[in-house]
């Protein structure tokens, strides 16, 4: 009967310290872990990497011991999902701390169901509040005039400016970065947003120059084959697309272990990574994780475009 630990945080800022404070002895032991870093409650347990790995690890009479229930699992759909697969398999879930700390939450008897139930609908409800509580306090931010978010690195009028010189007078990404005080991908974030970039200049060296400067030449048509790491998350969304292709390069991959995360380093023609950042953008700005996901991702891609 193996002891086996599950540890869950919710957004990149946050950490496993109070858990693992409170799972110490059981580390102490050697007990194993497994971690989902930066991942959304609202995401089912059987549906995360890290509790799945559990689960595929685990035999029968072995306990899931979590530092707190709200770790687990916090919505009423997540435990009725979670408590008959943890009974079929055998398996004990424990609380380390609190009122919960000897009670078998995978007992199968209607007492503990109520209870964890119960549970389970007040964890959602504080999950609600804490959400309605921070749009509230971003709705009346926005109302007071105060910005939102980390400040722009550029004025509207110095971004108007950087268009102009790329567009009209020529002048290279890397040049105007330098002028402004800036990072060429700001530089290339501004030129995409007023649409001032093409494919073609996509795929062209942050020291040439914009469009004024060579006009009447035309880019060649090309589809490289490139090395990106595509963070775990946008992995896993893209698993279940449609796309054969994509699933094909994705398997041929190499996962690259980083800290508690890890990606996929994927070689593909650059026309199957810029599908992936299209196939995936939807279901991934559903949670911070994964807008933050796409964002890296997103970013790489760009910075292979611009310098292949």
């Amino acid at each position: 009967m193996t002891d086996r630990l599950y540890l869950r945080h919710s957004t990149d800022k946050q950490t496993d310290a109070r858990q693992k404070h409170a799972l110490a002895t059981l580390l102490a032991a050697g007990a194993p872990a497994y971690e989902d870093p930066a991942t959304s409650s609202r995401i089912l347990s059987l549906n995360r990497r890290g509790f799945k790995q559990l689960l595929d690890e685990a035999a029968v009479g072995d306990t899931i011991r979590i530092a707190d229930a709200a770790r687990l699992f916090r919505s009423v759909a997540d435990i009725i999902a979670l408590r008959p697969v943890l009974i079929r398999r055998g398996l004990h879930l424990r609380v380390e701390s609190g009122l919960l700390s000897g009670i078998d939450l995978a007992s199968d008897d209607p007492g503990t169901k109520m209870m964890v139930s119960v549970l389970a609908a007040v964890l959602e409800f504080q999950r609600d509040m804490i959400s309605e509580n921070t749009r509230e306090g971003v709705a009346a931010a926005a109302a007071s005039g105060k910005t939102l978010g980390r400040p722009t690195a550029l004025t509207e009028d110095q971004a108007a400016d950087v268009v102009t010189a790329y567009t009209e007078q020529g002048t290279a990404v890397k040049a105007l970065a330098r002028q402004y005080g800036t990072s060429p991908k700001t530089i290339r974030r501004v030129l995409d947003d007023a649409g001032a970039r093409d494919v073609s200049e996509h795929q062209a060296s942050d020291d040439q120059p914009g469009p004024a400067a060579v006009d009447g030449q035309e880019e060649p048509a090309i589809d490289p084959t490139v090395v990106i790491d595509v963070p775990g998350l946008v992995a896993e969304h893209l698993q279940d697309s449609g796309d054969e292709a994509i699933r094909r390069f994705l398997e041929g991959g190499q996962t690259i272990r980083r800290g508690q995360g890890y990606s996929v380093r994927v070689p593909a023609p650059l026309s199957v990574h810029v599908s992936m950042i299209e196939r995936s953008s939807t279901r991934l700005m559903q949670s911070p994780a994964g807008r933050k996901a796409h964002r890296i991702h997103s970013d790489r891609v760009t910075s292979v475009r611009t310098t292949t």
